[in-house]
């Protein structure tokens, strides 16, 4: 897939999006790295840099000065992403599992575990 030129001839890395596998508001199990073994709920899609904000993961310090929004300064905890391709959703039984799409007569599309052949509730999201 070419990705897009920028002016001069140059190349953006990361410019393409690419739809994703999980929401904003999943429950999600982060399945390499670190954190393997983990579960949380996603905050935030980067789609793209390819990446998700999960809740809980990856939490990171930052050493802050005082400043007028923040005048005492001081550490901010805050969880930092990791790669979408670390995490896989969790069915409505608390499995991990792959998603399918189902398209139905009235045109509505919803997700369904392919492990237990379960729909997938929206989240509020």
């Amino acid at each position: 897939m070419p990705r897009p030129v920028i002016s001069g001839g140059r190349r953006r890395a990361g410019a393409t999006r690419k739809k994703l596998h999980v929401r904003s508001g999943d429950r999600v199990r982060i399945i390499r790295g670190n954190f393997a073994g983990q579960e949380g709920t996603i905050l935030r899609v980067l789609t793209k840099e390819n990446r998700v904000v999960i809740e809980g993961v990856n939490m990171r310090k930052r050493h802050t000065r005082p400043s007028q929004a923040n005048p005492e300064g001081g550490i901010l905890t805050f969880e930092a992403p990791i790669h979408a391709s670390n995490v896989m959703l969790l069915d409505p039984s608390g499995e991990p599992t792959r998603v399918r799409q189902h398209v139905a007569e009235d045109g509505t599309k919803e997700r369904i575990s392919v492990k237990s052949g379960d729909p997938i509730p929206r989240t509020g999201a």
